[in-house]
């Protein structure tokens, strides 16, 4: 979340930064806000001192034998007004906490401006497209026609987009896996971690996507109240959720490997062949945790390992930055890096790694001790993915096909 001082000192600067995603905030709604929040805060201050003044001259009064019920109506009075004060107060803050929870994170000046996908600007390319001398198939015809994909089976025991893979497809997404972890762990310096895959409401909105994006997770139905993970994202950067870390254990590096599941609510049409958008889906992912002079250093590193992977696999690849107008939510700037689908013909997202910034560890109170001052202070939080294991299967397949 942004800093809500920003809305109070600095809301046409911000709302003009903001306009570069295309948002539009409500100057004028928050002004208005703003304005009736200030008024109230000083009725409340102003009521509570005439209360005290009023309190103090009940213990004189009374030590002069005077008739003190007049100055305890009065202060009766002051209490009930500022009970009324107090409730209008909370339904303002909790008004502007409202708007501020909805307000997605500033784009970094590096971010290329642009409305879609089409804008986003191309940074990279490594490796060659294979050229066959046939014409190349999908996962979809390999796998089915091998036997190792089972688009149908995964169907009739749930429903549309599920799979289930057998055989030497199975053992070779579980090899893939390992082939990441290990990469991670033992050349990039991270440290594994297993987490839940269920989450609860308070660890969605410290990454960002509650409450905006509700509609897209699967939400648990009776007594558990919790959330099935659309990403490691969430429950390994909620590990700093209100947390202080010294600065010695900085910076925090993490990598899990989780299944994520995604109702895909606004994809309706899209990608419904295959196992490029699935409800149930295995990533590997990346978490950093850094110092806020550091993050947009780590973000390169960070897009160098996830990078790495696909350059061990020797599939091709490229690296775009997404413009504001393909910017999530709560990122400040964002890799995608896109892999050669043979069976597309064409580039297609396998990570997407970004900077958040402090608008996660916001939202999380996520601090760490400045050495320098001693004091706690927000944090920068980044993750990326280090592979989506399925898009990796299908890659693999594709470009080594025969």
């Amino acid at each position: 979340m942004l800093d809500p001082k920003l809305l109070r000192t600095e809301l046409q600067q911000t709302a003009d930064k903001l306009a570069r995603r295309g948002l539009q905030l409500d100057v004028v709604a928050i002004s208005a806000l703003e304005a009736d929040r200030k008024r109230l805060q000083m009725e409340f201050q102003e009521l509570q001192n005439q209360r005290n003044s009023r309190s103090k001259q009940i213990g004189k009064a009374k030590a002069a034998g005077e008739d003190i019920q007049p100055l305890l109506d009065e202060v009766a009075g002051f209490g009930d007004r500022m009970k009324q004060t107090d409730e209008q107060l909370a339904a303002i803050q909790t008004e502007l906490q409202a708007i501020v929870m909805g307000i997605p994170n500033i784009p970094h000046e590096s971010v290329p401006n642009g409305s879609s996908e089409t804008d986003n600007r191309e940074e990279r390319r490594w490796g060659t497209p294979p050229a066959f001398d046939f014409e190349a198939r999908d996962h979809v015809d390999l796998g089915v026609s091998g036997g190792w994909i089972d688009f149908e089976a995964a169907a009739k025991i749930t429903g549309a987009r599920f799979v289930t893979l057998q055989g030497a497809m199975a053992r070779l997404q579980r090899a893939l896996a390992q082939l990441m972890l290990d990469t991670h762990t033992q050349l990039h310096g991270y440290s594994e971690i297993y987490v839940p895959f269920m989450v609860n409401a308070d660890s969605l909105r410290g990454t960002g996507q509650l409450p905006k994006f509700e509609q897209d997770l699967f939400h648990l139905s009776g007594d558990l109240d919790y959330y099935l993970i659309p990403t490691a994202e969430v429950p390994v950067t909620n590990m700093v959720r209100d947390t202080i870390i010294d600065d010695a254990d900085m910076p925090r590096r993490w990598v899990a490997q989780t299944p994520c599941f995604r109702s895909e609510a606004g994809s309706h049409g899209k990608d419904t062949r295959g196992m490029i958008r699935q409800h149930q889906f295995e990533k590997v992912e990346l978490v950093q945790i850094v110092r806020p002079a550091d993050s947009f250093q780590a973000l390169e590193e960070l897009t160098g390992h996830a990078e790495r992977i696909l350059q061990l696999l020797e599939l091709p690849y490229r690296v775009v930055t997404l413009c504001t107008g393909d910017l999530g939510f709560s990122a400040a700037k964002t890799y995608d890096i896109e892999v050669w689908l043979p069976g597309q013909n064409s580039y297609r997202e396998i990570s997407s790694c970004s900077n958040f910034g402090d608008f996660q560890a916001r939202r999380m109170q996520a601090r760490w001790r400045n050495p320098e001052t001693g004091k706690p202070e927000l944090v920068h939080t980044l993750n990326g993915s280090g592979l989506a294991i399925g898009r990796t299967l299908v890659a693999v397949v594709e470009n080594y096909q025969q």
